[in-house]
């Protein structure tokens, strides 16, 4: 029996300026991949590439060739040939450097053997009894617009929250912590924050000195990704937890996972599967952190509901003992409409709502 493959082009509107270190965003394109087997067309299996500029490394200009490519080798499969296609797929179409791809297939396939209901996963999650705790995003931006955010995000209960810094002066943004610290103290919230690299190497300590007087849980990635003995050094000494994030983009194979782990010994991980290959590649850096006592979170890559349904659901497959970063189903005016919703700081899949078309 035939596979059929497709893809279907949107562009994500965001509902303001996604601003960080990098630079701002105000939209996002993204592909649907649709799979299905040739005799049921009815039932289509749905996943998501959506890579990122600047961070992923398949954001490149021959994309869509590797896509339309895709399409045609795939639906050149019989879908009763193998046990396991994905792994097939990622040796004989040279998907390894293609980790947005990969995602997209592994979620499409999942769906497809779900019947197409977007049920990837069984467990408290995928089936509405249980929510994940988020942390509430702050976006970067002016000090009034980034106070209006923590308002909003303490009004809507959420106990935890993540900061993006490194976009404005260091002295505004220790202000905005101090305010944040004068409303609510670390046990009633927890801050993270993200610089995505901001740091120079050679002020980062001082920096993360500064930053600790505000009870901070962790910060991502202070300085950018490839200093490796910088990072190990930064993690040795931080008076802050320090979480790898962009540092994990690019490592394959399980010897470079725990060359990097090993070397850098950080405090978390942070595990975005459209950058690193999938919700397998992701599985695979879970098991390394914690065989060395590495902590770790989820967090989405600014993929719409379709992706973020897929990370969330796979999350769930884990005991989650701390937020995740699975908030950003509210960052689009055209976001495909899902049973995902957003309560009291968690996440949850509501059986009482519909998924939207693609189309």
């Amino acid at each position: 029996m035939k596979l059929k493959l497709n893809y279907v082009p949107h562009t994500l509107h965001f509902k303001f300026d996604a601003r960080t270190s990098r630079g701002s965003i105000s939209e996002h394109k993204v592909f649907y991949l649709q799979l299905c087997k040739e005799n049921e067309p009815e039932i289509t299996g749905v996943g998501e590439c959506a890579p990122l500029a600047g961070l992923s490394v398949d954001y490149r200009p021959d994309l869509e060739a590797k896509l339309r490519d895709v399409c045609r080798q795939v639906s050149s499969y019989n879908i009763d040939w193998l046990e396991n296609p994905l792994e097939v797929w990622k040796e004989e179409l040279a998907l390894t450097d293609w980790p947005a791809i990969l995602f997209a297939l592994e979620t499409a396939i999942l769906d497809l053997k779900s019947g197409g209901a977007k049920q990837l996963f069984d467990n408290g999650f995928s089936r509405g009894e249980a929510g994940i705790p988020i942390n509430g995003l702050i976006w970067m931006g002016e000090p009034d617009f980034m106070q209006d955010q923590i308002r909003k995000k303490l009004a809507e209960g959420y106990n935890c929250l993540k900061l993006k810094i490194g976009g404005l002066d260091f002295a505004s943004e220790l202000e905005i912590l101090q305010s944040v610290r004068e409303a609510a103290g670390p046990d009633e919230l927890t801050i993270r924050v993200d610089a995505n690299g901001a740091f120079k190497s050679e002020e980062a300590f001082r920096k993360l000195e500064r930053l600790a007087h505000y009870g901070i849980h962790s910060i991502e990635q202070p300085i950018r990704q490839g200093q490796v003995q910088e990072m190990a050094q930064l993690c040795n000494f931080s008076p802050i937890p320090i979480a790898l994030d962009e540092e994990l983009i690019g490592v394959l194979g399980t010897t470079a996972k725990t060359d990097i782990l090993e070397k850098i010994m950080p405090h978390y991980i942070i595990l975005k599967p459209t950058l690193v290959g999938g919700m397998a590649a992701s599985a695979e850096w879970i098991k390394l952190a914690e065989e060395r006592n590495i902590g770790w979170w989820m967090t989405s890559a600014l993929e719409s509901n379709i992706g973020l349904n897929a990370i969330s659901q796979f999350t769930s497959n884990y005991t989650i003992t701390m937020p995740q970063g699975l908030g950003t189903g509210q960052l689009y005016h055209n976001n495909i409409p899902s049973p995902l919703l957003i309560e009291k700081g968690k996440l949850w899949y509501s059986k009482q709502m519909d998924w939207g078309s693609i189309n």
